[in-house]
């Protein structure tokens, strides 16, 4: 409960930055949809409202919103709407994740064994729907099944799933636009990961 407490903690502080900042110069910036109550950004295909006035989060789901005050989604976009650069843009070139970070945040993604990965392996045409379900373009690489999804503005993340053999275990690999610091933060990267996954496994699985 200690752990949750501080993530929804973090969570309200990034909406209280949030309500600091010139609404009308972020609408500016981003180009957003917008009405007296409500920002109505993007991110990974998903419609959101931002309450202009609390700073509350939620996502479009069918004809409904639905809540989305979890950590990942509040600081995944306040960071994106907030923080972004106003010069932002994509370079074209992709980078792998682990290039961007510390040597620390390196050895977590580069585990031995990666359940997302193995999940993915397991239902590749499942896979392949769900990506696309979030707009997500097939690449061609040599990977066994590659796509970039647009996290937000233009930005892209692209998901490399490698299959496993007798002397390998599956592999999924993870890349960012190399100017995707403009965009967020190294550490925001992470939370951006985590959602992604969580919604193509939810689009799998339903």
């Amino acid at each position: 409960m200690k752990h949750t407490d501080n993530y929804l903690l973090q969570a309200q502080q990034a909406k209280a930055h949030f309500l600091t900042y010139d609404q009308d110069a972020l609408i500016q910036k981003l180009n957003l949809a917008h009405d007296e109550r409500c920002l109505y950004p993007v991110m990974l295909g998903q419609t959101y409202r931002l309450d202009r006035k609390t700073g509350d989060l939620e996502r479009r789901k069918g004809a409904d919103w639905i809540s989305a005050n979890t950590f990942a989604q509040v600081l995944t976009l306040l960071d994106l709407v907030c923080d972004s650069r106003e010069d932002r843009h994509p370079a074209g070139t992709w980078k792998n994740m682990t290039s961007f970070g510390l040597m620390f945040h390196q050895n977590l993604l580069e585990g031995t064994r990666d359940p997302w990965a193995e999940l993915f392996e397991a239902r590749p045409d499942d896979f392949r729907r769900a990506c696309e379900s979030l707009g997500g373009r097939a690449l061609d690489t040599t990977a066994d099944i590659a796509y970039a999804i647009e996290l937000f503005d233009g930005l892209e993340i692209a998901l490399q799933l490698w299959f496993g053999d007798e002397d390998f275990p599956a592999n999924l690999r993870t890349f960012w636009d190399e100017n995707a610091l403009m965009y967020l933060r190294y550490e925001t990267m992470h939370y951006a990961r985590g959602l992604l996954l969580d919604f193509l496994k939810d689009a799998m699985d339903n």
